[in-house]
């Protein structure tokens, strides 16, 4: 069933609900504020695409400065191809055939990177790159405390990196490390006195492996809540930051470099009692997994429940006043999960929809 869209133009107040709504303005100048921050240091700028999921958002970025982009997974990564965009990390391992044959195909069509830390992968990868008769570029992950993926720091990355550089078909490129772990830690001192000993662990290894005779073109790392952090450490490349562009209402709280750009639209669809109104966005349009959304520009409303299809606000003061056909807006604790609900942006400027934007990448999850 096809979804329908509002004509452009109209003012965002009369947007069917739910509906995730970008607005442009503090969107672009979040993305001017991160690109004249990376016009002074010596790293560069590696947006993260798993918030925005758009390729014409990405080439916005590139535009800025960045030097290319990340994805999550391999399904994002051919989005960002078929968008053209061409320089691309996949921040992630790609094990099995199929993936692998994916992959390959991309390298075709564009100049990626994948990231590895088990030695069978990078037999897997080589064999495929050779039937293929590609060249992949590969970051060896290094564990930096955050323990998901990785190898160690220090003599096991080494030891995979020189198989790397042993693997016909591949191309080492460098290291990668993410301190996910520290993003979100609410003093900065405290989050930028960790990020340096984990980004030591980082470091420290690309020494190991320089001296062993194996060049490290790239370190990768770094994520919005340590951009400031990372970027300035001696030795980091670039830096993978990409809740940046929208924020949400768990970085507000935590970074207050960028504004917000992205919030949910909903409709008061009951008012219950006095003190109790029910909007028409529940988990199926909205993520709580950080925290409930927080209500924008009404003072008083509190979203204190989400089920499926509804969402529960309570009411004291002047937000009393709500009707049901009222319009909400609400600030997403999570932007990525979020978006990855959504069909659509619907693009705000002053007031009125600019543009619909189909999410490309939403859902891409292989």
């Amino acid at each position: 069933m096809s979804v329908v869209l509002p004509p452009i133009g109209i003012p965002k107040i009369e947007i069917d609900t739910p509906a995730l709504l970008i607005d442009l303005t503090v969107m672009e100048r979040n993305i001017a504020r991160m690109a004249a921050y990376f016009r002074v240091v010596k790293a560069k700028l590696r947006p993260h695409t798993k918030t925005h999921k758009l390729p014409l958002l990405a080439h916005q970025q590139i535009a800025a400065g960045a030097i290319g982009v990340c994805c999550a997974k391999l399904g994002e990564a051919e989005v960002m191809v078929n968008g053209g965009i061409r320089d691309i990390l996949i921040a992630n391992q790609v094990i099995g055939r199929q993936k692998i044959a994916r992959l390959v195909s991309l390298a075709h069509h564009s100049d990626i990177m994948v990231a590895v830390d088990n030695p069978d992968n990078v037999a897997n990868l080589s064999a495929a790159a050779q039937v293929g008769g590609v060249t992949l570029r590969v970051l060896v992950e290094v564990n930096v405390g955050m323990n998901r993926c990785g190898v160690e720091p220090g003599e096991p990355a080494l030891v995979l990196a020189r198989k790397v550089m042993a693997a016909p078909g591949l191309k080492f490129a460098g290291l990668m490390g993410y301190e996910g772990h520290l993003v979100f830690v609410t003093d900065y001192q405290e989050r930028a006195a960790r990020t340096k000993t984990a980004m030591r662990l980082l470091t420290d290894t690309v020494k190991l492996v320089e001296s062993a005779g194996i060049p490290v073109e790239i370190v990768s790392a770094g994520g919005t809540g340590t951009y400031n952090i990372t970027a300035e450490i001696p030795g980091i490349t670039e830096v993978q930051a990409g809740s940046y562009i929208f924020m949400d209402g768990r970085y507000r709280n935590i970074l207050p470099d960028f504004d917000c750009a992205l919030t949910l639209l909903t409709t008061v669809i009951s008012r219950p009692g006095a003190d109790r109104a029910v909007i028409d966005a529940g988990r199926k349009a909205i993520t709580d997994e950080f925290g409930p959304p927080t209500v924008i520009g009404i003072s008083g409303a509190k979203l204190v429940n989400l089920s499926e299809e509804h969402g529960t606000l309570v009411l004291e003061g002047d937000a009393r006043q709500l009707e049901v056909g009222d319009k909400i807006e609400l600030l997403p604790s999570h932007g990525d999960t979020t978006i990855n609900i959504h069909s659509h942006y619907f693009a705000i400027r002053n007031g009125s929809l600019e543009a619909i934007w189909e999410i490309a990448g939403r859902g891409k999850f292989r």
